[in-house]
Parts: structure tokens; C-alpha cells; sequence
């Protein structure tokens, strides 16, 4: 399959498979005239790049995720780390969104004497909410 099939099938771009392939997370087996040709298993690899890229996985890591010959060989542990980490995020992104609607129906005079909107403040100003990105 050529790399225009590949982009058209999977969604994915042609230069971000050209680049995946730089990056060495898909391989090309060959050329027709100045075109890159793959495997139909590639459109697998690239379902699970995107999986990983969903879960928040770095290339590098989601590269880790396949064998030499392209198979999914992947740690558990990892796996279970970012689980994990989601786990932390949801819990920090649950307990934001609590205090914002708290604070959106307040029958305080103004925010500044909301309790809960002050503890909110607060743990933002001592780093312990993240940043959205």
C-alpha cells in the first residue's frame, strides 16, 4: 500500500508518516517510484500511536511499544504508571471543576469571601494545581 493509501485509510497525514517513519514508530518495506510503500499492518501501528498519543504517551515512549519487526510489545507496567497518572489528573481536574461551580452559584457578597473559593486560590498559588495545557 502506498503512503497516500496509508494517509487516506488511517487519517493520518503523509508528512506526519513520513515523520513517524523518521522516528522510527513505522518502516516503510520499500518504494514505487519516489512513493513509500507499507504493510497493511502499519494502519494497526498507527491505531496504536494514536491510543498512546490519546493516553499521553510521548513518541518515545509509544515507540518503546513495538518490536524490531513492528509487533506490539508492550510494558504493563507503563501502562499501569499512566494509568495512574490519569487517575491523578481526573482527581485534580474533579475537585477544579467542583470548586468552579461552587463558586459560580456562591451566596457569598463576592468571591474574595467565598471560603471555597479562596481554598481554591489558594492551592493554585502554592503550585497545587497544575496549569491547563
Amino acid at each position: 500500500m502506498d503512503i497516500s493509501e496509508v494517509a487516506k485509510r488511517s487519517g493520518v497525514p503523509a508528512s506526519t508518516l513520513r515523520y513517524y517513519e523518521e522516528k522510527g514508530l513505522i518502516a516503510s518495506v520499500g518504494r514505487q517510484g519516489l512513493r513509500r510503500l507499507f504493510l497493511p499492518t502499519v494502519l494497526d501501528q498507527l491505531a496504536l500511536i494514536a491510543l498512546g498519543q490519546a493516553a499521553g504517551f510521548s513518541l518515545g515512549e509509544i515507540r518503546t511499544m513495538f518490536t524490531a519487526d513492528g509487533q506490539p510489545s508492550i510494558d504493563k507496567r507503563l501502562l499501569a504508571a499512566k494509568a495512574d497518572e490519569i487517575d491523578a489528573k481526573v482527581k485534580r481536574l474533579k475537585a477544579m471543576s467542583d470548586g468552579l461551580r461552587h463558586a459560580a452559584v456562591c451566596p457569598a457578597p463576592s468571591h474574595a469571601e467565598c471560603p471555597t473559593f479562596r481554598r481554591l486560590v489558594r492551592a493554585a498559588g502554592e503550585g497545587r494545581i497544575a496549569p491547563a495545557r
